[in-house]
């Protein structure tokens, strides 16, 4: 009753930001625990780690389809749809899971949890998508001081994507805790059940918006202008080298060679993207200390890409050279590896934003993250084959040159302001 009173009343700009924001933030518990329960559900029953990426192929394949689609669905029906069918999917997918038995064939359990992680990809990127639309639709317009619309639209990223990290890293470590404590099945109803009572928040948003006042063309779907081409081309490069250790190489390192448990594995992996997360949100703060004041632009990104690009190569070459235990050279390089790649991320998710308009910024979001999601899909299936070939040296090796591949990219970047039809 309390919702239908509330439908009734209209919802300023940024109360409905406020209302997409905090069911990212539930979707994003879920998303989290999910991956996490997988890895290791399957990984106790035997599987390699090439087949546990496979279970996770279809969830980055229907990403890119997803983001590609779904930036023009926003546009053409508002986000409110978008929002509400990726949450619903997202309950779908987990409800799927609950009666997935250890006693089923190999090869049916891999099927149907591909199935099941593919409504899961579909879901997620239409949450990301929807949420991150909404930023440019609440933004205050300021045509009388442009530096200072820019600087509030590079906090609100900011802000919506550390929080969002760092709600993923608790989402971790409540994966790992949920397994030891309650076991899988129990685990997925569980957060089927939340996710469902966060879903029914939404109801009070309005259906328009950020629709598009003239509906736009199928044609519309892929961008034209050269910034967001260049930077989607760097985007996927990027989270490239970081799935290619992250997602499949790093949790089975840990619990296989260094003998972690896995609520030990789950706890770190989230405390590294709530580092991650925490950082993102405080990159404006960070660049006003280091005497930054003006939004960033392309040589940031540069500067960020070249730092990170050594990283993941000191790693592999400590684990190499046994220059220290593997449990430290991969703990401390990967926490080095996530500041930088956190300032990367969070001046790529502000500059995306900055090259689009408020009327098209749903179409562009979603190319640029159709990009992000072809990055993990090729990181995911990277990171399963390549452990198996040469273990976390080589997932390394190729996160370096990943990393050296968006680098090369950004120096293509266009100034922020120049004509995004160039």
């Amino acid at each position: 009753m309390g919702i239908l009173a509330l439908a009734r009343r209209p919802l300023s700009a940024l109360q409905q930001y406020a209302v997409v924001t905090a069911n990212y933030w539930a979707f994003t518990l879920t998303d989290g625990a999910l991956r996490m329960l997988v890895v290791f559900h399957f990984h106790a029953l035997g599987y390699t780690t090439l087949e546990i990426a496979f279970l996770f192929l279809f969830y980055e394949f229907f990403g890119i389809l997803t983001n590609l689609y779904g930036g023009w669905l926003g546009a053409r029906f508002g986000l409110r749809l978008t929002l509400w069918s990726g949450t619903l999917m997202q309950v779908a997918a987990l409800l799927m899971l609950i009666p997935v038995a250890d006693t089923w064939p190999k090869w049916w359990s891999v099927a149907y949890v591909m199935v099941a992680q593919a409504i899961s990809g579909i879901a997620k990127d239409l949450n990301k998508m929807s949420a991150k639309s909404a930023i440019k639709t609440v933004v205050p317009d300021t045509p009388d001081d442009q530096s200072r619309g820019e600087q509030q639209l590079f906090r609100w990223v900011a802000i919506l994507t550390g929080s969002k990290n760092a709600l993923k890293g608790v989402g971790f470590f409540l994966g790992g805790l949920l397994l030891t404590s309650i076991g899988f099945n129990a685990a997925v109803g569980a957060m089927a059940a939340g996710l469902f009572l966060a879903f029914l928040l939404t109801l009070v948003l309005p259906a328009d918006i950020g629709r598009m006042k003239e509906k736009p063309k199928f044609t519309a779907l892929l961008s034209k202008s050269r910034g967001i081409n260049v930077l989607s081309l760097a985007r996927f490069f990027l989270f490239g080298a970081r799935d290619v250790w992250f997602v499949v190489a790093l949790p089975v390192f840990l619990q296989a060679a260094l003998g972690w448990r896995f609520w030990e594995v789950g706890g770190f992996m989230g405390l590294w993207v709530i580092g991650y997360g925490i950082v993102q949100a405080s990159a404006p703060a960070l660049r006003r200390s280091w005497g930054q004041s003006k939004p960033p632009g392309v040589s940031a990104v540069e500067f960020w890409s070249g730092v990170l690009t050594a990283i993941p190569a000191l790693i592999a070459i400590a684990l190499w050279r046994q220059v220290a235990h593997p449990g430290v050279a991969v703990v401390v390089g990967l926490a080095a590896f996530g500041v930088v790649f956190a300032m990367n991320s969070s001046i790529h998710s502000y500059m995306v934003l900055a090259y689009t308009d408020t009327e098209s910024v749903s179409l562009n979001v979603g190319f640029y993250y159709m990009a992000n999601a072809a990055g993990r899909l090729t990181g995911t299936l990277l990171s399963g084959a390549l452990f198996l070939a040469g273990g976390m040296q080589a997932c390394l090796w190729m996160s370096c040159a990943l990393v050296a591949l968006a680098f090369a990219s950004s120096t293509r970047l266009p100034a922020v302001h120049a004509t995004p039809t160039s």
